[in-house]
């Protein structure tokens, strides 16, 4: 029964199929039937392991208010799913890409998406009401994200409500923020924060200062996540589970422009394997996972 309300409780569905699958790292749409939502995000921490080479300096975002920016994000998630001996079934979600036109103001950055689009037709087709909807970050000078506002159109339906939230929450917890002292090419730091969701993980990104060309950096990352907790609290009381494996960890390489408000290229990948089980019935749920977070002009 666990694993029955498990299945619905924190589905992803790929276009308007019935069926739905257990994803441990995803947080529940919040979303859903309200016209805007404002997610908190948590805070980070930053660590230099090594300042790099000289000429250091402080990295820190430096734009006007009413900079402006376009860039486009896409998100890809796939999840394979198992339990027991039985075969490994694909509930992946549909792929979305997001068109988007940053505008900064005082507190971060006001957005405005085009025209979203699916690999999916039925969600593609969902998705058709949120052109023009709105969205907003709010970001610290060192590049740390603290909030994320959602407000889609009110035409807009749940389903494609969810895919956007999804997407803009994987690519929240895949940015990087910078140190507090000046570090220069070369340079090593680690992000650490915790990403809430089903399972709460703590979230390590070691960062490297690969090369430097004025305002533009770019920047490899290396991510692993590690639950906080042994026990999978579901939604709405309806049980736990033991997790009994869990591994996640991604690599991948930004390129940020301090003078501008979003990464202007990238590729971040993260994916492993996560093993749950039903301690009533020893029912055992096995998965495997991986998403994507691309950036692109």
């Amino acid at each position: 029964m666990v694993f029955a309300v498990a299945l619905s409780a924190l589905g992803v569905g790929c276009g308007d199929s019935s069926e739905a699958a257990v994803e441990g790292d995803g947080a529940e749409p919040a979303g859903l039937n309200k016209a805007e939502v404002t997610m908190p995000i948590a805070a980070v921490v930053t660590t230099v392991v090594d300042p790099g080479a000289e000429p250091r300096s402080v990295l820190r975002r430096d734009f006007p208010t009413g900079t402006t920016q376009e860039v486009t994000l896409r998100t890809d998630h796939h999840i394979e799913q198992q339990m027991n001996d039985q075969a490994m079934r694909d509930f992946s979600p549909a792929a979305v890409t997001i068109p988007l036109s940053a505008q900064t103001t005082e507190d971060g950055v006001e957005l405005v998406l085009g025209n979203v689009t699916s690999n999916d037709p039925v969600l593609a087709k969902a998705l058709l009401p949120a052109d023009g909807s709105r969205a907003g970050l709010d970001m610290t000078d060192d590049g740390a994200i603290t909030a994320l506002r959602l407000a889609p159109n009110t035409a807009t339906s749940d389903t494609a409500r969810a895919a956007l939230e999804q997407a803009f929450y994987q690519a929240v917890y895949q940015s990087i923020a910078f140190p507090e002292t000046p570090v220069g090419e070369g340079a090593v730091w680690t992000v650490r924060q915790q990403v809430s969701g089903g399972v709460p993980l703590d979230q390590v990104t070691t960062a490297t200062l690969t090369h430097v060309d004025g305002n533009r950096l770019t920047i490899a990352i290396d991510v692993t996540q590690t639950p906080k907790t042994k026990v999978w609290d579901l939604p709405n009381d309806a049980g736990t589970l033991d997790i009994v494996d869990y591994l996640m960890h991604g690599t991948g390489i930004i390129t940020v422009d301090l003078g501008m408000p979003l990464p202007v290229s990238g590729a971040v990948t993260v994916g492993g394997n996560q093993t749950y089980q039903d301690p009533r019935s020893a029912v055992t749920l096995r998965q495997t996972l991986r998403t994507q977070v691309l950036w692109g002009e």
